[in-house]
């Protein structure tokens, strides 16, 4: 095979790669992957409050045990199919024995003394999360020797092995007798101690920021985008660090509940962005022709930012504000600010960008090598890269704007 065979068929190969990945990974994680959200609180009388929010129609097929036949099932199904808000509520009100066994069989409170009791305060309520219906649900635990005893939560819920879901977690908040704290539960990890060591919790707020970042795969799309469109170590750096700099700022002022942005609107600007940026690096091409001379690495001297390298570092810093708040969206902490709080999301947001420099570290010095020993090479890698990238961005865009 020729060399212009097997550089187009790479090209080729590098953009249908890209496209496959996002069309394998959707931006929506609803019936692959769910997060359950908790809050533990001084329920009074010797009582712990647990307050969960379950992804609704995950919550109905995992309960109903009898399958199709099962008459939360039926009235679930239908009352999700129709979006009537009101008819989920009653549907799982109508049938709340089958369905608060089920989250009691998987989600426990317990002692050194034993096992703690649970009974449901109120009625399900409903409420929406990551753009989905979540139902709402009250749990009072009686457990011998509150207020002496350490206390172990422990979930389970929409384990891996029911195969609807593929994977989940649960993040619990918690303020028990003047401790404050957090936690990210997975079935690697399914239980923790309110009495845990301040290392063990950060860890696993680090963990789930790196894992976020792994599994989101649009904001790998845009990192890549950004990798392919910088020519030099100087301008990934500094467009790393712009993008870091401006998610940061507004995941924490999101996640701690100074700003709210509704999700219909901050996915599919997340979205915008991907195809945005991986554009930009397309314009430039075409801008300048087939002169891939104006495009490859200066054999010496500085790379200097012209007025459009600046232009770009302010879009990036713009659009990297948008998934900050898409990152604070993912973590779904609702919780009164404190100290402890602060340090999760900050350790959170350490393991997204322990990630990002690990993918920067590994993919730029490919194609800087790539491009250093065939200009014309690189350009047609990352015009391929950003081209696919672009793709993914504008479908995402029109699913997300448009709900389909």
């Amino acid at each position: 095979m020729s060399h212009p065979v097997r550089r187009l068929s790479a090209v080729l190969a590098a953009a249908v790669f890209v496209v496959l990945l996002g069309l394998a990974r959707p931006a929506s994680a609803h019936g692959f992957t769910s997060t359950v959200y908790v809050h533990v609180a001084d329920g009074g009388e010797g009582r712990l409050r647990t307050e969960l929010k379950l992804e609704y129609d995950l919550l109905v097929v995992s309960a109903a045990d009898a399958g199709h036949d099962d008459p939360l099932f039926r009235a679930g199904t239908e009352a999700f199919e129709s979006g009537d808000t009101d008819a989920e509520a009653a549907a799982l009100n109508s049938h709340r024995a089958t369905a608060v066994d089920y989250v009691t069989r998987r989600f426990t409170v317990t002692t050194d003394e034993g096992g703690c009791r649970a009974d449901q305060a109120g009625d399900f309520r409903m409420g929406r999360e990551e753009g989905v219906p979540y139902a709402l649900l009250t749990l009072d635990w009686t457990c011998a020797g509150h207020g002496d005893a350490d206390h172990e939560i422990r979930s389970g819920l929409f384990p891996d092995a029911e195969e609807y879901v593929k994977g989940s977690k649960t993040i619990v908040t918690y303020t028990v007798d003047g401790h404050s704290g957090s936690a990210a539960l997975d079935a690697a990890h399914p239980s923790f101690s309110l009495g845990q060591a301040w290392t063990e919790r950060f860890w696993e707020f680090f963990r789930l920021g790196a894992e976020h970042l792994l599994s989101g795969v649009d904001h790998i799309l845009f990192l890549l985008a950004l990798i392919a469109g910088s020519r030099r170590p100087r301008e990934i750096v500094l467009a790393a660090t712009s993008f870091t700099l401006a998610h940061s700022v507004t995941f924490l002022l999101a996640a701690l509940g100074v700003v709210d942005v509704p999700e219909r609107v901050v996915e599919p600007v997340i979205a915008l962005s991907i195809a945005v940026v991986a554009g930009w690096h397309l314009w430039r091409i075409r801008r300048r022709g087939v002169h891939v001379t104006d495009l490859a690495v200066p054999e010496g001297g500085h790379l200097t930012l012209d007025r459009a390298g600046w232009t770009r570092l302010g879009v990036v810093f713009c659009f990297g504000l948008v998934h900050g708040l898409g990152f604070a969206g993912a973590l779904g902490i609702d919780a009164a600010w404190s100290w402890t709080l602060l340090w999760s999301l900050l350790v959170f947001n350490v393991g997204i960008e322990t990630v990002q420099l690990a993918i920067i570290a590994v993919v730029f010095p490919l194609l800087l090598l790539l491009r250093r020993r065939s200009r014309r090479a690189g350009l047609w890698a990352t015009g391929a890269i950003c081209a696919g990238v672009a793709a993914m961005g504008l479908v995402w865009f029109v699913q997300r704007a448009f709900g389909l």
